[in-house]
């Protein structure tokens, strides 16, 4: 057996793809990757001696066994447009498990709330699944293939359930033109009520769980730790409920020393905008997590990882405003009121 594993991410270029490729990487592990954008994939991770590249399909069943066929972990970190789920994101899985089978790697899923409705209850890792919409069954029945797939021994799988994801390289309709407004001055948009609390995690904070949970299950294998693995886990990992969005919104303008407007898109608005553009009809039925405040119990991994500690928010802001600048936009970003004592202190890339 190596000493290092070798890990196989799907969806590299992608929101959480990214944190945790990036992460990878800083350590100095192989990491595959495949995309379908290879310029996309060399302008996000340049000069990196352990990654290898290969363009091409996760629906391609002959590629991905190829390249899965020696991984020891593969990061299924896929993710579609909302109005594409159906008839993609269950084939996929399914390819995902079938490729892990070769060797009996342990796949990583970043799960997500969907699965329990309109929950007041915090969701722990053993609440049970209540969905409330088309999409919240379907995950439901992604980790159910991918539970009955490690039951019957094709595979291990880790289940990471996290909350909306923000941060560096997060470009969905929901978060890039919150970044790139503020930092153009322009109104911040979010949906239905901007005055609830709201749980959020930062990509490169649920990327360190994600990994340190990855080496942990690899220790399992080649050390005797007394570990005892199981062969399907979920762990949550809840980022920070922020007070309101509103608050949050205040935070970022404050970083860019512009007014705070705020743009909120009321149900009435989200469906008429729906009738033009398949994504926000089938954002519809997802309305409850903005009317709601949805939180994940993550006390099971803070517990197993004591020394852990997310990103200050003040940083984690700057370094996505710092990104969204110099790669969406194409100009630096100096955050305001921060002094450059505080600045050298971050560290930023």
């Amino acid at each position: 057996m190596n000493t290092t594993p070798t890990i196989l991410v799907l969806g590299a270029t992608g929101s959480i793809g990214y944190a945790v490729t990036a992460n990878l990487l800083a350590r100095q592990l192989p990491v595959t990757i495949l995309v379908r954008n290879r310029a996309k994939a060399e302008a996000l991770f340049p000069n990196q001696p352990t990654l290898t590249l290969v363009e091409g399909d996760v629906q391609d069943a002959t590629l991905l066994n190829r390249i899965a066929v020696n991984q020891d972990f593969i990061f299924y970190g896929i993710n579609y447009p909302y109005n594409k789920w159906f008839g993609n994101m269950d084939t996929a899985t399914q390819k995902v498990i079938d490729a892990a089978a070769q060797q009996q790697a342990t796949i990583i899923l970043p799960g997500n709330v969907y699965n329990f409705g309109n929950t007041k209850a915090p969701i722990r890792e053993d609440s049970k699944p209540n969905p409330c919409t088309r999409k919240g069954q379907l995950r439901v029945e992604i980790e159910a293939m991918l539970e009955q797939a490690a039951t019957a021994g094709n595979c291990r799988v880790m289940n990471v359930r996290l909350p909306d994801f923000w941060g560096p390289n997060v470009l969905n309709e929901g978060v890039k033109p919150i970044f790139e407004n503020a930092l153009n001055g322009k109104a911040l948009p979010w949906i239905v009520n901007v005055d609830i609390p709201h749980q959020a995690v930062y990509t490169k904070d649920a990327a360190e769980v994600i990994v340190r949970l990855m080496l942990r299950d690899w220790a399992t294998k080649t050390q005797s730790s007394g570990i005892q693995s199981k062969p399907y886990e979920v762990w949550n990992y809840g980022g920070t409920t922020v007070p309101s969005i509103r608050w949050w919104f205040e935070q970022i303008n404050a970083l860019t020393g512009k007014p705070l407007k705020v743009q909120v898109y009321s149900r009435f608005i989200v469906s008429v905008l729906g009738l033009f553009m398949p994504v926000l009809r089938e954002v519809n039925e997802m309305l409850y997590l903005y009317e709601n405040t949805i939180v994940l119990d993550d006390q099971k991994v803070l517990s197993l990882f004591p020394d852990f500690q997310p990103t200050p928010m003040k940083q984690a802001l700057i370094e996505t405003l710092t990104w969204f600048s110099e790669h969406e936009l194409k100009r630096s970003f100096t955050a305001e009121g921060v002094s450059a004592s505080e600045l050298t202190q971050l560290p930023i890339n």
